[in-house]
């Protein structure tokens, strides 16, 4: 185990494992127990996900694992949680674990940060994202369910949910779902991440992915979200199950996942059967 230290001065906990290429794993290496792992089973989420998908890839990779998602819920980045200071801190990760180059696989929030790692260095052997489209990614749906969410939390709103942040699984993060619990500056950093993003465009940034990469996603990844955040779809699956082609014209290799909504095509069942055999065949 190391500590690296990030983009504001504090530092994360690393863990390696196995040989092989390198590969960015942002997860939780340590299960979750207890009555909160209880509640993750009810909704679907596998408390052990990150030491699952360790133990499935690390025979095979150097899997470099840290969890990012539990570390900026516990040392919020209210101002600074941009997409160049998250690139900042993923390099590094990998820089500390000495990966000159590296594969890196995100679900969720956290693939749209493999997205802006990628086209920010050419240090990437091979790019997965899960659960976020490469292209017409949902980045103005996004800042509204977090700025609603944000509001609430600094007005100390409440409601009942079935997941609190303590019960949701370390990647999935369903905003319309949760307790507002939250304090103002966890909610605040992903307003800021979104707001960095309302420029960004995806397609333009396609000419700058030089990498082998993969998306999936479960045909059935679409979040409604309620009267509190302006009702608003946050469709994860459209994008590539529409632009499938568009996609393979540009290099991505598209999975979808029959039925499956963003909890369950998360899950290490789901994941390391898609991953595995792709990242076996760009990186040997």
């Amino acid at each position: 185990m190391m500590e690296v230290t990030l983009h504001d001065g504090h530092t994360i906990q690393v863990e390696v494992y196995g040989d092989g290429p390198s590969l960015l794993l942002p997860v939780n290496p340590h299960p979750i127990q207890g009555q909160q792992a209880d509640e993750m089973r009810k909704w679907g989420a596998d408390p052990a996900l990150g030491r699952t998908l360790i133990e499935g890839l690390s025979d095979t990779y150097r899997v470099i694992a840290f969890d990012y998602e539990g570390h900026v819920m516990q040392v919020p980045k209210p101002e600074t949680l941009t997409p160049a200071n998250v690139t900042s801190d993923l390099l590094a990760i990998a820089d500390s674990a000495g990966a000159g180059q590296f594969a890196y696989y995100g679900y969720s929030w956290l693939a749209l940060a493999g997205l802006q790692l990628a086209i920010r260095t050419r240090r990437l052997s091979a790019l997965v994202m899960g659960g976020f489209p490469p292209i017409d990614g949902p980045y103005r749906e996004m800042l509204s369910v977090t700025m609603a969410t944000h509001r609430m939390s600094s007005s100390g709103t409440t409601w009942e949910g079935k997941n609190s942040p303590q019960t949701a699984s370390s990647e999935d993060f369903d905003w319309s779902t949760v307790e507002v619990s939250l304090s103002d500056a966890q909610t605040k950093q992903f307003v800021t991440l979104y707001q960095a993003l309302q420029e960004f465009n995806d397609r333009e940034a396609q000419s700058g992915l030089a990498c082998p990469r993969l998306c999936f996603a479960g045909t059935a990844d679409r979040i409604q979200y309620g009267e509190r955040w302006g009702d608003v779809l946050v469709d994860i699956a459209g994008p590539l199950v529409r632009q499938r082609q568009e996609l393979e014209a540009l290099g991505w290799d598209v999975q979808t996942l029959d039925g499956l909504d963003h909890t369950q095509a998360m899950q290490a069942a789901s994941v390391l059967p898609v991953v595995c055999p792709w990242l076996h065949v760009k990186l040997f």
